[in-house]
């Protein structure tokens, strides 16, 4: 539900003056949402101020229009319930995990999720995890699309946590990708550059937009058949959905990526031999066929590069099987 509040001189000095900040100002504006949620809202894109996207501590001053698609109101949950759900952990030691997750798993609980998460297995096989991301997101540093396998890094404290989100956002960590996607490349190689933001008509979707938030990956072409092909994407920035979108705005989607053109669709206008056998993938791999291969890091103690690989998961596999093999 996307609504709007046009700001007056009187809303303003009731709600704390001229000088409030943003996510401030909502606050006495929609006091069902916690101060986290909408700080969530406004870093996700969802809050527009003169319709141009914002920070939480913009300062509001004279008159403006703030624009905001109302979240889901359901409760987050409250606390943590330990589950034993099964983990691959690929690297522990005093400070940092690295955990190859699998598809289908969502990284921690939220609206309409409240277990069965990465972060409900964590909680149930560490005692120690960082809080900085807060209560409900313990030793969570960065995510993972729950469609997409691969390394997440995990930090058992707050030192550790600091210091590998400082990583992050200096972009120091060299992340690899593994995907498959449809068609043929023209370049074997190449920079995607383009920033990117939500979709005003649906939020749960991202697109390649002038005024959205910085993105470029890079990528390097492994192998292609006559349909598909087996790519290797560096990507430089963490926007969410950053590979999926680059590589859809090349037109050759992620191979299973129904959200961004990658599905059913694409089976279309083969003879009747190759759609079939598409569509049996599809139906088979049931999820966007990108793979988090291997991150690299500076040891939060050692200080010593470390690099942790996960291993290409089967489902990948057997359409990567298929890039010589349909005719």
């Amino acid at each position: 539900m996307k609504k709007s509040i046009q700001l007056t001189s009187k809303l303003l000095s009731a709600a704390g003056g001229g000088n409030i900040r943003l996510d401030k100002f909502l606050s006495t504006q929609l006091p069902d949402l916690s101060r986290t949620q909408i700080q969530k809202m406004i870093s996700d894109g969802l809050v527009q101020v003169d319709q141009s996207p914002s920070k939480a501590s913009m300062k509001l001053e004279g008159i403006k229009k703030i624009s905001y698609t109302f979240p889901d109101l359901e409760l987050e949950p409250t606390q943590i319930e330990p589950e034993a759900i099964e983990l691959n952990i690929l690297f522990e030691d005093e400070t940092v995990i690295a955990i190859n997750k699998p598809p289908g798993l969502v990284v921690h609980p939220g609206v309409g999720k409240p277990n069965g998460t990465l972060v409900n297995g964590l909680v149930h096989y560490f005692d120690q995890l960082s809080d900085l991301n807060g209560k409900l997101r313990p030793g969570i540093v960065h995510r993972l699309d729950v469609g997409t396998s691969g390394v997440i890094l995990i930090a058992k404290n707050n030192t550790s946590h600091a210091n590998l989100a400082s990583q992050f956002e200096k972009r120091t960590i060299k992340k690899e990708y593994f995907g498959i996607t449809w068609g043929l490349w023209k370049e074997s190689s190449g920079q995607i550059n383009g920033a990117i933001k939500r979709k005003r008509t649906d939020p749960t979707i991202y697109q390649i937009d002038s005024s959205g938030r910085e993105a470029s990956t890079r990528y390097q072409v492994l192998n292609q058949g006559d349909y598909i092909s087996a790519v290797a994407f560096y990507p430089k920035t963490g926007r969410t959905h950053q590979i999926r979108v680059h590589s859809a705005s090349m037109h050759h989607p992620i191979f299973g990526d129904n959200k961004y053109g990658g599905g059913t669709n694409k089976t279309k206008g083969f003879i009747p031999e190759v759609t079939q056998r598409f569509k049996h993938s599809l139906k088979q791999i049931a999820r966007q066929a990108l793979h988090a291969k291997r991150i690299t890091f500076m040891h939060p103690a050692t200080k010593q590069e470390i690099a942790i690989e996960a291993p290409i998961p089967t489902d990948i596999k057997n359409i990567q099987d298929q890039i010589h093999g349909i005719c």
